[in-house]
């Protein structure tokens, strides 16, 4: 879909809400709670972005975004360059991370973690089901959308603020070591999922759910450099040590499919004929990693890769 930025606005120093709507004035795909959009952002790249708002409006989505210290296009390019008017491509909701229908729900986020989980408490009241949130952040001017979720949540809202010492991080063992009958939605950074995680192994089958942002770690502190050539063409360019392969393709105008870009989907799999890969995605299995790679997340472990494209 191409959709246009008809608003934005500062929640925090670094994060920016945006509101997106169809430039044909038709109307959007339904979006349940949780649902993510995928936005091609001007810099060239695929983000997937949760939606702030759940249901029935079909005239616009909203989502908000950090800008990330160490962005690779994504953010910095939507804070810097996505302004009013600005038309972008966006892919329909797809939902990894469904809100499931009944129980009560113990809603758990960290930081910009609070998009999908806002969502599915604005779902919830509406709803009448009963939930609480848990909002995890470093600190209250840093802490997007509180003053809507005091007002919706009301007493089952629980704040915790690190101030961005280690230490006062909250002990999720005291509020999870009783399992109730409550599912656990959670979405955050790598360290409060993986808390979660171990102190819930108690809990019934099927009750917790978690949502990541980044399944894998795409660039690493020790990365290189290295070439790539291309077999068709036999175009040759440099992957610098800070991004990857889909991405210097961007910056030598070669266009290939991409969606994820985080080494989960497939989409850009592709095979290599020469060189030793790094494989850094979630896809492939054992026996395709002789002869295939995922250019958004893999590297080279040398010098050089050749690529059949």
């Amino acid at each position: 879909m191409k959709m246009i930025v008809t608003a934005r606005r500062a929640l925090t120093s670094d994060i920016e809400e945006f509101t997106l709507t169809s430039t044909d004035g038709q109307d959007l795909h339904r979006a349940e709670p949780g649902a993510h959009i995928t936005i091609t952002t001007p810099s060239g790249a695929h983000r997937r972005f949760s939606l702030v708002h759940p249901g029935d409006n079909l005239s616009s989505y909203t989502v908000a975004i950090k800008l990330e210290p160490k962005s690779r296009g994504g953010s910095e390019s939507m804070h810097k360059d996505a302004t009013i008017g600005t038309i972008l491509d966006v892919e329909k909701p797809e939902n990894e991370f469904p809100l499931g229908y009944s129980h009560a729900a113990l809603l758990i986020a960290g930081g910009i973690g609070i998009t999908p989980i806002y969502s599915m408490a604005q779902a919830l009241k509406e709803e009448g089901r009963k939930f609480r949130v848990v909002y995890c952040s470093r600190e209250e001017e840093q802490t997007a959308y509180l003053d809507e979720l005091k007002e919706l949540c009301g007493s089952d809202l629980t704040l915790h603020f690190s101030q961005g010492n280690p230490g006062g991080r909250l002990d999720f063992w005291d509020l999870l070591m009783t399992p109730t009958v409550e599912h656990i939605y959670c979405c955050g950074p790598e360290a409060i999922m993986e808390e979660v995680l171990a102190v819930t192994g108690h809990w019934p089958d099927g009750r917790v759910h978690l949502e990541k942002f980044m399944p894998v770690e795409v660039i690493r502190e020790n990365d290189r450099g290295f070439t790539v050539t291309l077999t068709n063409s036999g175009k040759e360019f440099e992957v610098p040590a800070d991004k990857t392969i889909l991405e210097a393709m961007r910056d030598n105008d070669f266009v290939f499919t991409s969606s994820c870009e985080n080494g989960t989907c497939g989409t850009c799999k592709c095979r290599y004929t020469e060189g030793e890969v790094d494989h850094r995605d979630l896809v492939l299995m054992n026996d395709e990693k002789d002869s295939q790679i995922m250019v958004c997340v893999s590297r080279a472990k040398g010098d050089h890769l050749v690529l059949d494209l």
